[in-house]
């Protein structure tokens, strides 16, 4: 019904422009162009919502992957999935047998060197005093400080190697870095590991986050710092205040969605579990202006964006320039360039041009203002 009306309306300000011209000798005066109009702020539809929602879970500010530093056999796990830690707590051991015969093969190794150190600084020390005596020549005593300075060498590598086996003889405990939660167990009791492997991860009592993701199409609305309120699932109506801290640099190559955590402000992080399923709210995520339909969009010569606006006094058109934000699926938010009483062009505006006369006709196909004719005389006077 609404396109037959506007098709009668066409037919009407054709036979307008007609007549007019058959009652001015010949002079055909410039048909008025029917075009679809409405108000910016009509034309941006229902009020939006002022918070926008996003599902998200509690997570540790820190989640730490905790390994042994050497390879070995566990033979003892002492704690579980959930279980609290202080830091320094031993969590889990290696078998210590092949780690403490290799300590004391090394310090053997580290005591013989320290024999040979003895018996070179006495020899070099009987040769000195023999050189100053003239007994020996002064390249038997050039040899033999060579000789003491190897051994002293030998006997520090020696000694560092021995050192380093007892560290790693102390790797053979797992040590809890700092006060936390075990979130998760990779190993049991009995299983063969390497260095470096995964055995638990570790929660920090650092503080609670939220992770959730934020839609593509609306990243540039968000920042860092943006204060957010976040909603338990568990506490419904409970909002606890808080902000974004980081956005991931680069959207998901499958979710197409910007990874994305938010801090808890003040004590609120430990009034919260991890695992929790919750909602964040960013109020003012939604743009805050007008939303106009996509076929209202146009673009002028160097590509910047323009929509038509319609005097309603005069009956004429003309480009106004606007920022926009990002598309969405039904329109595209007008950021600056309108006033929520504009009266847009919806439809037709590829046809137009500064200064068109039209004939401005609402979704019910009435028409806008004052007739063609009238606007005419208007500006005649």
């Amino acid at each position: 019904m609404a396109a037959r009306g506007f098709r009668r309306v066409l037919m009407l300000a054709l036979m307008t422009g007609g007549l007019a011209a058959c009652g001015n000798d010949g002079a055909q005066a410039p048909a008025a162009r029917p075009v679809l109009v409405a108000q910016a702020a009509v034309a941006a539809g229902p009020a939006r919502a002022d918070l926008s929602a996003y599902a998200g879970e509690v997570r540790a500010r820190e989640e730490t992957a905790l390994a042994f530093r050497v390879g070995g056999k566990v033979t003892r796990r002492l704690v579980d999935v959930g279980d609290r830690v202080r830091a320094g707590d031993v969590i889990a051991e290696l078998d210590p047998g092949d780690l403490r015969l290799q300590v004391e093969s090394l310090q053997a190794q580290a005591t013989a060197a320290d024999a040979q150190l003895a018996r070179a600084r006495a020899d070099h020390a009987r040769l000195a005093a023999l050189a100053d005596d003239r007994l020996v020549s002064r390249s038997a005593l050039d040899q033999q400080t060579a000789a003491l300075r190897a051994a002293e060498g030998q006997a520090r590598a020696a000694r560092a190697q021995r050192d380093l086996a007892n560290n790693q003889a102390a790797y053979g405990q797992l040590r809890a870095p700092q006060d936390g939660v075990i979130a998760s167990r990779q190993v049991e009791a009995g299983q063969v590991v390497a260095a470096g492997q995964q055995v638990f991860a570790l929660a920090g009592d650092s503080g609670r986050e939220i992770a959730f993701a934020l839609p593509e199409s609306g990243i540039r609305d968000f920042r860092v710092g943006q204060p957010v309120v976040i909603e338990l699932w568990s506490a419904r109506g409970e909002r606890l205040p808080g902000r974004i801290r980081e956005i991931a640099p680069a959207a998901d190559p499958q979710a197409r969605t910007y990874a994305a955590r938010a801090t808890l402000d003040g004590d609120a992080g430990r009034a919260v579990d991890l695992g929790q399923s919750a909602r964040v709210y960013i109020p003012g995520a939604a743009a805050a202006g007008l939303h106009l339909p996509l076929s209202a969009l146009q673009r002028d010569g160097k590509g910047a964006s323009v929509v038509w606006v319609v005097d309603a006094s005069t009956q004429t058109a003309r480009r106004v320039p606007v920022v926009i934000g990002p598309y969405g699926d039904d329109g595209v938010d007008v950021r600056s360039g309108l006033k929520p009483d504009d009266w847009v062009v919806l439809a037709g505006g590829h046809l137009l041009h500064d200064g068109a006369w039209v004939l401005p006709v609402d979704r019910s196909n009435r028409p806008v203002g004052k007739g063609p004719d009238q606007a005419r005389s208007a500006q005649a006077k």
